[in-house]
């Protein structure tokens, strides 16, 4: 849509973006999205959850807001300014992923964790749906303009015009669904987790506990006995402050610095291929009768219909249905069955594609299959273990870093995979002759994937503060790491013969 209204008068392929301003503008949010994720994470960790959950929102919504209000100037070119909104707007989003799926952790019971995690990451399915609903509404409400024009060079006047109010529509609509959850992030409690192990107010922790049972917004703890509380605990707690220096002690252990490099490194090969596959939808739109028309009003309408398909077909199942079997079948089982499924499907995509040419029912098939598996698999897995599997302390600054590291690899997937498939095609032709050796190297990541996989810990049905290191008697239990652990002062009782902690 941008192509219709910004380049109608470009000299070559009127109606088209340039290929370096799309990449340029799908990287923005990308590169914004990795220091979100970096830095929210962080923040989360040193002020708290309740702080800082709600201020990306805020930023989401004004960066969309104004993207949705940008137009070109002498002075700037509209590229420019939709890449500056993209970036806050990137920001934001990282803010998120590290947030949601931290204070559901901290808030969930052990027994439904994960579904509860999935399901809050599975409204990325259902954001996907509306998003192509709306496509199609605005597209019917514009067909009078749409029909006017047969392609995209020649959509000038009200088709133009009509186009241009349409991107306008779709992007601000993204916006509505944030200011109605924008009040529960505002008013939503401190975790008692964070409360207790990171700011060390074991009073306020226990009341917000009671609270939160209760449906309440938070405790309301007895001042003098929570001062009284605090100064008495101060010289017993030996939970580990968390510091930079802390921060590096504590992953150079190779059993927790081995889990941070399996979720990250397995978000990372994820997202190489994830976000790849996705830069080749056009071509699955293409093969199952989606993507052109006589008019444009058609190649809207059937677009957006052909996203509604791709999106209903394979991707929303699979994030429910890990939802339905996360807490059953465990979080690590999910993950070696997704990269294994996707191994397979990009090696017989890769080495079949020619063949599969001449069959879309089947490429369309496996297309779908591989967007099921990748969320009944790793694109879920990813996002529920790094908010279960590290210290309080740590656990937004991980999951920041392990999702950054996940974005890193859509960046490469954007700027590298994206022109290497057109390698060998005439200029300004969008043929893709290297498409199946690109499908070929996806495939390699997977099994990448499932390698990291076996760096990390099964977290089904096990508690935050055993995952941890803070239980006694367990397998990864560490003395340094133990939450609210009590110095012990052990003397000889001269009546009893026992032992005093």
């Amino acid at each position: 849509m941008l192509g219709v209204v910004f380049w109608q008068s470009a000299a070559s392929k009127p109606g088209t973006i340039p290929t370096n301003a799309d990449t340029a503008i799908k990287v923005a949010t990308s590169g914004g999205t990795v220091l979100g994720q970096v830095g929210f994470g962080i923040l989360a960790d040193i002020v708290g959850r309740k702080r800082m959950y709600g201020l990306e929102l805020i930023l989401i919504i004004f960066a969309t807001l104004a993207q949705s209000l940008s137009s070109s100037s002498p002075g700037i070119s509209v590229v420019g300014l939709i890449i500056f909104w993209r970036v806050l707007m990137g920001i934001g989003i990282g803010g998120d992923y590290p947030l949601s799926s931290i204070i559901t952790s901290e808030f969930a019971t052990t027994k439904w964790r994960g579904a509860m995690m999935g399901a809050v990451f599975a409204m990325q399915g259902i954001g996907q749906l509306v998003a192509a609903l709306i496509a199609l509404i605005v597209t019917t409400g514009f067909k009078q303009s749409l029909v006017t024009a047969k392609n995209a060079a020649a959509c000038d006047g009200v088709c133009q015009l009509a186009v241009d109010k349409m991107w306008r529509v779709i992007i601000g609509f993204g916006a509505v669904p944030g200011c109605i959850a924008l009040y529960y992030r505002l008013t939503i409690p401190e975790t008692p987790r964070y409360t207790f192990d990171v700011a060390r107010d074991v009073e306020k922790a226990g009341e917000d506990t009671k609270a939160y049972i209760q449906g309440k917004a938070e405790g309301r703890p007895d001042e003098i006995r929570r001062a009284t509380i605090i100064a008495d605990s101060e010289g017993r707690l030996e939970t580990p402050k968390a510091s930079w220096g802390d921060f590096i002690s504590h992953y150079r252990q190779w059993k927790f610095g081995k889990v941070l490099l399996g979720t990250a490194g397995s978000w990372f090969f994820l997202d190489v291929a994830f976000y790849g596959l996705g830069l080749n939808n056009s071509i699955i739109l293409g093969a199952i009768g989606y993507s052109k028309g006589d008019n444009m009003y058609e190649v809207f309408r059937r677009n957006a219909i052909g996203n509604l398909i791709l999106v209903c077909a394979g991707a929303i199942p699979g994030y429910w249905v890990t939802v339905a079997t996360v807490d059953t079948l465990g979080r690590k089982p999910i993950q070696f069955m997704g990269f294994t499924m996707l191994t397979i499907l990009f090696v017989v995509i890769g080495f079949a594609y020619d063949k599969l040419l001449k069959h879309n029912g089947a490429l369309l098939a496996l297309y779908v299959l591989a967007q099921f598996f990748f969320n009944f698999g790793p694109n879920a897995t990813t996002f529920i273990v790094p908010g279960e599997c590290f210290p309080t302390r740590y656990r937004s600054t991980s999951h920041g870093l392990s999702a950054a590291s996940g974005k890193i690899g859509a960046i490469i997937a954007q700027v590298v995979f994206g022109p290497l498939r057109q390698r060998g095609a005439p200029p300004g032709s969008n043929d893709s002759p290297w498409l199946n050796h690109v499908m070929e190297i996806f495939a390699l990541f997977m099994l990448c994937g499932l390698f990291t996989t076996f760096l990390i810990p099964e977290t089904k049905r096990k508690t935050l503060e055993e995952l941890a290191g803070e239980v006694p008697g367990t397998a990864n239990f560490d003395p340094g790491s133990r939450s609210a652990a009590y110095k012990t002062n052990s003397h000889q009782d001269s009546g009893s013969g026992e032992k005093e902690v």
